[in-house]
């Protein structure tokens, strides 16, 4: 008798479970290829799309002092809920929790300077990309470097773990590099003398190099590049259907360039063009076969 009492209990628990698994979107994963996450039209019908992205990254994501979120990613945030035609609800995220705001159904999409990596993509959906990020080499104006050959016989200040460290290590072993443990001891370094050239990305760069007069992005772009992407719960093919029209309809109508103009034009220098860092028709394409 216990032991059919033991039976039927393993079952309905073996059956709750399932129920629950169905319940909180199981297959999420997409392994199964079902829908996961709100739909499009669901998304219309409750009136709000939520929004993961930074609250402290400038410039793009960040709050003002008013509270009001702005940034390069909250421009195209509010863009593509009016073409939903759904107010926004902005998660705030920090770079650990981003892809936790998914699987957690926390938000229905991430614009949050979000890289796209092989490890990423074993757990969320990413969308055609919009931005592109590569490693960058900057020198005083006094002593431009514009081709790695230039430094030959020159120190190169890097950070420890980090591609540009991993892309010179390869390609350019006889290039002396000094190593730091942080970007502040680095860039230290690079403003004291102590090195020649310093190797980061590139966007990162452009942007320190407008907050310290005297110092250039002489080489824009080195080794492969990496591209910035929205993303959605994994198997949520609806609402990424969406997404990828809207970023392709959106680069060819030029909101992106406009978007650089307003929220990442200011904060780079002059030498920088939109197309350092938005994706042109052309690109997109590409991403998109």
């Amino acid at each position: 008798m216990k032991i059919r009492k033991t039976i039927a209990a393993i079952a309905t628990v073996g059956i709750a479970a399932l129920a629950l698994a169905g319940c909180s979107g199981s297959g999420s994963d997409g392994s199964d290829g079902a829908q996961t996450g709100a739909t499009v039209q669901q998304i219309k019908d409750k009136g709000t799309i939520r929004i993961a992205t930074f609250t402290d990254l400038k410039p793009y994501g960040y709050t003002k002092d008013d509270g009001t979120n702005t940034g390069f990613d909250v421009e195209l945030g509010e863009r593509l809920a009016k073409d939903l035609g759904v107010k926004v609800e902005w998660v705030p995220v920090n770079a650990d929790a981003r892809v936790d705001s998914l699987r957690s159904d926390k938000a229905d999409l991430v614009l949050a300077n979000f890289t796209v990596t092989d490890e990423r993509k074993e757990v969320v959906d990413f969308g055609t990309p919009y931005m592109k990020v590569s490693i960058g080499v900057a020198s005083p104006e006094s002593a431009v470097i514009t081709d790695p050959s230039q430094l030959e016989g020159k120190t190169l200040a890097v950070n420890k773990g980090t591609t540009a460290e991993q892309y010179f290590t390869e390609n350019f072993p006889q290039i002396e590099q000094t190593k730091f443990d942080s970007k502040t001891q680095q860039f230290q370094a690079f403003k004291d003398g102590r090195a020649a050239a310093l190797a980061d990305d590139n966007t990162y760069l452009y942007s320190w190099a407008k907050d310290n007069p005297g110092f250039t992005v002489g080489i824009k772009q080195l080794g492969d590049q990496s591209f910035i992407a929205p993303a959605v719960a994994k198997g949520n093919a609806d609402l990424l259907k969406w997404v990828n029209e809207r970023i392709s309809s959106l680069t060819g109508e030029g909101f992106f360039e406009q978007d650089y103009n307003d929220q990442l034009k200011q904060f780079f220098t002059d030498d920088v063009q939109p197309d350092d860092v938005v994706l042109t028709k052309d690109e997109v394409a590409a991403q998109t076969k």
